[in-house]
């Protein structure tokens, strides 16, 4: 016996109150799915770029490149 025989007998057995119900909670999880589906489809892809664009300069007052302490980088990597 598949699922929606199973379901369909069970829902059966059930007040018509409580067959509303599952009727219900039927058409709301096709909605969820519907919605779900329209999100993922109005997502386009950009750039990391675009992405990390408000972040820019978001920390203030260290040097722009780390490079600029030779003596920090000096022997790194030769351990």
């Amino acid at each position: 016996m598949s699922i929606i025989q199973t379901a369909t007998e069970k829902m059966r057995s059930l007040p018509p109150e409580k067959q509303q119900e599952v009727l219900d909670f039927i058409e709301f999880l096709q909605n969820q799915l519907a919605q779900n589906h329209t999100n993922i489809e109005q997502i386009e892809p950009i750039s990391f770029l675009e992405a990390a664009q408000q972040f820019a300069g978001c920390v203030d007052g260290g040097p722009g490149d780390l490079a600029t302490n030779k003596q920090y980088l000096e022997g790194l990597g030769t351990e």
